[in-house]
């Protein structure tokens, strides 16, 4: 992490909002040199205020009730304020500009981002909740698939269990793809009928309180033939090899590289990362992949889900959530990655 020349920042992503107040509420904000500021509206006055005022580490305000002059005090003895390059639009970036009087604005090249990395032991508590309940969901989903189904029954059935079992509801859009739609990374779920055969890959995960799961197990209708099961028994292989090296300081980019090199041996590619980075976002830092320069650091989250695709026939995807141990992984979705035929 770079180091900073900022005496202010500007928090506007709700997840990092939620990260740092603990609720899920939109507003800003505003740490500046005397106080620590948090701007909403009426939306979410009660609910901040219901929370926060237990402390006095925010000054909390309606949006309504501030003045040209309240605005530009709060950096006023600010040289430089960091705001959030990879989500303020430019032409916030420049309302921020005018409405706060602010004199120069910085790029933190994601500060928050980077400190979400490394889980508390709430947060972890909180995404092994998360698993427990998207491997229940596996278990109930295998045995309500059945040969005739659609795509799209079975993700609405997977939103459906993990709402009735103790979920927020899904960590992100469920994707269930069979037979040549497998071969397609982020398929959408389609009225396409399972028929005896396909393969069927379903990537899904449940949301416990504001943090997710990610899970991916390639099923099978029917049965597998003989070249499916070659290419699943190749991906689960580097899997379970790639999962023992999640530990602490370990190279992102050599884990990455160890499984490409494998599958380039094989005459395929590892068309997308080998994963990313799991909490408040499905999708985080840090990214499993051959342009990484990070390395795994002790209670990180992170997936691994290698994936074959053969493009117009079928595609195998594996992945699970791992905690990073100091000497060795945690799977924290636990679900057979054995054959399994419905």
């Amino acid at each position: 992490m770079k180091l900073l020349n900022i005496q202010g920042l500007i928090i506007s992503n709700p997840i990092n909002i939620r990260y740092i107040l603990g609720i899920p509420v939109e507003g800003k904000i505003l740490i500046a040199d005397r106080e620590n500021i948090f701007v909403t509206d009426a939306r979410y006055i009660e609910e901040v205020n219901r929370f926060l005022t237990i402390n006095d580490e925010f000054v909390i305000y309606d949006a309504k009730d501030l003045s040209d002059t309240d605005n530009q005090n709060f950096f006023q003895n600010c040289e430089n304020v960091g705001f959030e390059e990879n989500y303020v639009t430019f032409a916030e970036y420049e309302n921020i500009i005018r409405k706060y009087r602010i004199k120069n604005m910085e790029e933190t090249e994601g500060i928050i981002e980077k400190m979400r990395m490394v889980k508390d032991e709430d947060e972890i508590r909180k995404i092994e909740k998360a698993c427990e309940i998207t491997d229940k969901c596996f278990d109930y989903i295998t045995s309500f698939i059945k040969i005739g189904m659609t795509e799209r029954q079975i993700a609405l059935e997977i939103q459906k269990y993990f709402l009735e079992n103790g979920a927020e509801g899904e960590a992100f859009e469920t994707i269930v793809a069979s037979g040549e739609n497998s071969s397609k990374p982020h398929a959408v779920p389609s009225d396409k009928i399972i028929r005896e055969g396909d393969p069927i890959t379903i990537d899904f995960g449940a949301k416990y309180k504001g943090y997710c799961a990610d899970m991916t197990r390639t099923i099978f209708a029917g049965y597998i033939n003989d070249q499916m099961k070659e290419t699943y028994e190749l991906v689960l292989r580097n899997q379970v090899r790639a999962t023992k090296e999640i530990k602490e300081g370990t190279s992102c980019k050599m884990i990455a590289r160890s499984v490409e090199n494998e599958f380039y041996l094989y005459n395929h590619s590892l068309i997308h990362a080998l994963g990313h980075g799991v909490g408040l976002s499905v999708h985080e830092l840090p990214i499993l992949s051959h342009n990484s320069q990070l390395s795994l650091k002790e209670n990180m989250v992170v997936t691994n889900e290698p994936g074959i695709y053969i493009p117009g026939k079928y595609g195998i995807r594996i992945e699970d959530t791992i905690r990073v141990g100091r000497n060795e992984p945690e799977v924290l979705t636990k679900s057979t990655k054995d054959i399994v035929i419905i």
